[in-house]
């Protein structure tokens, strides 16, 4: 809505200039598109434009006397639309829109409904996006679950803003770490039935390995002891173990509330001989070469610092190339971007993949790379110290059962991925104002509170063509709309740029919001009252919450009529819903009690 509101600024000030074109002379072609955005300040108005200073060379007059000129038509002309309009050096034109025009911000709101916020900016653009990934060769830990989190708000994000998403886990069932998996399990499979084991320097730790283990002699008693030489155990071992690991990752990912269209097999680009193709169509097209006995890939010509090896002098392939394989079999399905999450360890792999896409026939921008620094997980100011291969991690599913998966997510998801998150478990728990999760979601239930209230009262939940809109026009109020307003603009530039966090930074300042009105301004009247002001005390104030009533001293005294009590508890209603809607893009719930 706010962008409607823009847009209706911009078309303004195209009419303005047209007129303008006949005083000042201006030959048909040179009038510059008008650019209109939000003030760095909001005390300087609600949009600001700087079309004088790119105008003043042309018509060769000051950005200033420019400014002044287009400030006094546009005064005259849209009387309606503006309220204020203010000149700033060394040329700006900031507006402030009428107050009644915000109005329309909670038709919109409630015109629309569940989709206000969403638009068509993809144009139902085709994007792949892959995230977890994680090699089953052990639970998912914290780091995945960041990830986890991330891709499904990417993925929800980028659906409501018209692209079509298909959700991918490539599942990395081939290759060295699973060797490592079979060896580990075959080892303490051997140590449970009482025979000497050696175990892999380089194996996985933890009790899960000796679960596993268990699974394995239950399956297959003390058949396994028997192969010699003992790949052929080792294999067996990391098939099962791997299944069970896979199972279980699905089972956690359900439960996280993280689901996907494509679980991709890495061993079937092997079994299929798509790896071999690959490479076999890169050589006709002159982009790899043999040297030292092995193959390497001509990255160095689409950007990567230097030429990679794709098949190794034992005739082994490298992991790039499986990769390689993968991103090709991606291109071939039709998508038109590629988005990966990934670990921040892979900052140096981005080049080689880039590299791939551009190989065969692709543009570099169709592939974009998300970045996930690690979590570290607190217990107040306490460190919890892990390592997956020592076995000494905190699964994501600990973590969920600990906190729930709302508090989860929206920890996850309350920093940018490149930055290093902190995640203090006891704060994630607290069902108080520090907890910002709890925060958002009680401002939900809060006004869920009210109406409920307000039905045991018979008190009506009119519509906003039923309330008298002046009576929304405080600067608190209009405060909470223009907030409102600014929602579409949050989600289009979180899913243009895959940043969620800016949908978490959003909800908190709009649950900020919402708790300071509502403590401030009264919306139902005490029973026993009839002719009451705005004090502020009132029920659903959930004092025992850490919320306070407020006292009501800055608030302007209003008599609370009928009326007044009508335009509030509509006002509530929109915040409410956007309130869900933002929580609900997130993977959220939005609970009616609390």
């Amino acid at each position: 809505m706010e962008v409607l509101l823009q847009n209706q600024v911009v078309e303004a000030i195209k009419a303005t200039l047209e007129k303008a074109n006949e005083v000042w002379g201006l030959p048909i072609g040179t009038i510059p598109t008008p650019m209109v955005e939000p003030p760095k300040r909001p005390e300087w108005g609600d949009f600001s434009c700087n079309v004088a200073m790119t105008l003043a060379s042309t018509v060769r007059q000051s950005p200033l006397k420019v400014a002044g000129v287009l400030a006094a038509s546009l005064g005259k002309q849209f009387p309606e639309l503006f309220e204020r309009i203010d000149v700033a050096p060394p040329g700006f034109l900031n507006f402030t829109l009428h107050p009644l025009r915000w109005i329309e911000v909670l038709r919109a709101i409630e015109r629309q409904g569940s989709s206000y916020g969403t638009s068509q900016i993809g144009k139902g653009t085709c994007i792949n996006l892959e995230f977890v990934s994680a090699n089953p060769t052990g639970p998912l830990h914290v780091g995945h679950g960041r990830g986890a989190a991330l891709g499904q708000a990417i993925a929800s994000l980028l659906t409501a803003s018209g692209f079509k998403v298909s959700r991918e886990f490539y599942i990395n069932d081939a290759g060295r770490q699973l060797q490592l998996l079979g060896r580990s399990v075959y080892a303490r499979y051997r140590e449970l039935l009482g025979k000497d084991s050696s175990f892999p320097e380089n194996g996985y730790h933890g009790d899960y390995i000796k679960t596993l283990a268990e699974s394995v002699a239950h399956t297959h008693g003390e058949t396994l002891l028997s192969e010699n030489p003992c790949d052929q155990a080792e294999t067996i071992c990391a098939q099962v173990a791997s299944q069970i690991l896979l199972d279980r990752i699905q089972k956690d990912l359900a439960t996280f509330g993280v689901s996907f269209e494509t679980w991709f097999s890495e061993a079937t680009l092997h079994s299929k001989g798509a790896v071999q193709l690959t490479l076999d169509e890169l050589r006709e097209r002159d982009l790899v070469k043999e040297e030292d006995g092995a193959l390497w890939f001509r990255s160095s010509e689409f950007g990567d610092e230097k030429d990679r090896v794709v098949k190794k002098q034992d005739g082994s392939y490298t992991y790039l190339a499986a990769d390689m394989a993968y991103h090709r079999d991606k291109l071939a399905r039709g998508f038109d971007t590629l988005i990966n999450i990934w670990g921040a360890d892979h900052h140096g792999y981005i080049p080689r993949i880039e590299a791939t896409v551009q190989a065969f026939d692709h543009a570099k921008e169709s592939l974009r790379v998300v970045l996930v620094q690690m979590v570290s997980l607190l217990r107040g100011t306490q460190k919890i110290e892990m390592s997956k291969r020592a076995g000494e991690f905190v699964t994501l599913r600990e973590v969920v059962d600990e906190v729930g998966a709302d508090a989860a997510k929206f920890f996850f998801l309350m920093r940018r991925a490149d930055t290093h998150l902190d995640f203090d478990l006891e704060l994630a728990k607290q069902q108080s104002s520090d907890n910002p999760v709890y925060y958002v979601q009680y401002a939900h239930a809060r006004i869920a509170s009210v109406f409920r209230v307000a039905q045991e009262r018979h008190v009506p939940l009119p519509a906003i063509q039923d309330v008298d809109p002046t009576l929304l026009l405080h600067e608190e109020e209009l405060g909470l709309i223009k907030t409102l307003a600014h929602y579409p603009f949050i989600l289009e530039g979180s899913a243009v740029a895959l940043e969620p966090h800016r949908v978490t930074f959003y909800l908190q300042e709009l649950a900020a919001q919402f708790h300071s009105y509502y403590n401030k301004h009264r919306v139902l009247p005490p029973v026993d009252h009839t002719d009451v002001f705005d004090n502020g005390a009132q029920e659903g104030s959930m004092e025992k919450n850490g919320y306070g009533v407020g006292s009501g001293k800055e608030s302007i005294k209003v008599p609370l009529t009928p009326a007044v009590t009508a335009a509030r508890l509509t006002l509530l209603r929109h915040v409410q819903m956007v309130l869900r809607n933002g929580l609900t893009l997130l993977g959220i719930s939005s609970p009616e009690k609390m």
